[in-house]
């Protein structure tokens, strides 16, 4: 079990990343693509990747990114900074500057477990050259595993956060962290995730957590080893359906759901969609366009199976808000 300790400050301190972490998902992504749960949300997404590596020519150059991320069990800190809430490069730019008694360390328990590559050991003495190779390989994985996914990875963790929001504004912090029901359970000033794998306290002190929502977490959160570092607690959102490929405006690629977009022709589904621009559940949208729970359903699905919306079943109620080509559309 895993108990995190919450002062009053950490309480006013404790937020939720501002977007999906490229970092975070692309180390995560790695751990299931190699990993034995078949999620059927993530099958075509793993023999799509799959199949990409093994068509490119320079994929031998990600066996120390592969190494250094088994999949199961301990994975290093270093590889997560926490610079990249501010974007993928900047999480580069932190790793190729990561400290070398860190490398030291994460590596060394990495290898009591995994036997590593030889190159490990010129990243274990912080040999510049091998930071650049390994943040070099990050980038060549990410094009082709996250990439091309990016819209719907980001439509996932948008769509959580419009839950989280709601879940702050009616019963604030509070109701933010007992939001996470199942998965953690809040109780007198602890956040506890009593299916985690390790009996561990983490004592935030002053700190405040930065909860990360991640498509490709798994059930169970994850959190960094060193209590030193910067309280990070990443947590797996609901994955929607699955994946699709997009272009690099959100778009979905050329047949995906194109039968769908035909249906959406009509003023009242327009409606529906400028309801869901902050997040609205059916019986809001119902309530604002004046038609029945069963109508204002039935056109969330239509512009839901287009790609145009996500939506997230919370006790009683559907929550619906807008994926990045829904949004285009809507601003167009």
């Amino acid at each position: 079990m895993l108990k995190i300790h919450f002062s009053g400050e950490d309480i006013l301190r404790t937020r939720v990343a501002p977007a999906a972490d490229p970092v975070w998902e692309l180390v995560l992504s790695l751990h299931v693509l190699r990993g034995r749960t078949r999620d059927p949300l993530t099958a075509n997404w793993r023999r799509s990747v799959s199949w990409a590596l093994r068509q490119d020519a320079a994929s031998e150059q990600l066996s120390l990114l592969f190494a250094l991320n088994p999949p199961r069990g301990y994975f290093p800190d270093f590889l997560t900074p926490y610079a990249s809430v501010e974007g993928f490069e900047a999480g580069l730019d932190a790793l190729r500057r990561t400290p070398v008694e860190l490398l030291h360390r994460d590596l060394s328990v990495l290898a009591a477990e995994n036997q590593l590559p030889s190159s490990a050991t010129a990243l274990a003495r912080g040999d510049v050259s091998a930071l650049h190779h390994l943040a070099e390989s990050m980038q060549q994985y990410r094009s082709l595993a996250i990439s091309p996914y990016w819209g719907r990875i980001q439509a996932a963790v948008a769509a959580d956060r419009a839950r989280r929001a709601r879940a702050l504004l009616d019963g604030g912090v509070e109701g933010l962290l007992t939001s996470f029901r199942p998965a953690m359970r809040w109780d007198s000033g602890v956040l506890e995730i009593r299916s985690y794998p390790h009996s561990r306290e983490l004592h935030l002190d002053g700190r405040g957590l930065l909860l990360v929502p991640s498509f490709f977490c798994a059930a169970i959160p994850v959190a960094l080893l060193d209590p030193a570092l910067p309280p990070v607690l990443v947590y797996q959102v609901d994955r929607l359906g699955g994946l699709v490929a997009t272009d690099a405006n959100g778009a979905f690629t050329p047949g995906a759901g194109r039968e769908s977009l035909a249906a959406l022709l009509g003023r009242t589904r327009a409606a529906v969609l400028q309801a869901s621009d902050e997040g609205c559940t059916t019986g809001e949208v119902a309530r604002q366009l004046n038609i029945s729970p069963a109508a204002a359903s039935q056109h969330a699905t239509v512009l839901r199976n287009a790609g145009l919306l996500v939506s997230h079943r919370e006790r009683n109620s559907v929550l619906h808000t807008l994926t990045p080509l829904g949004r285009a559309m809507l601003d167009a």
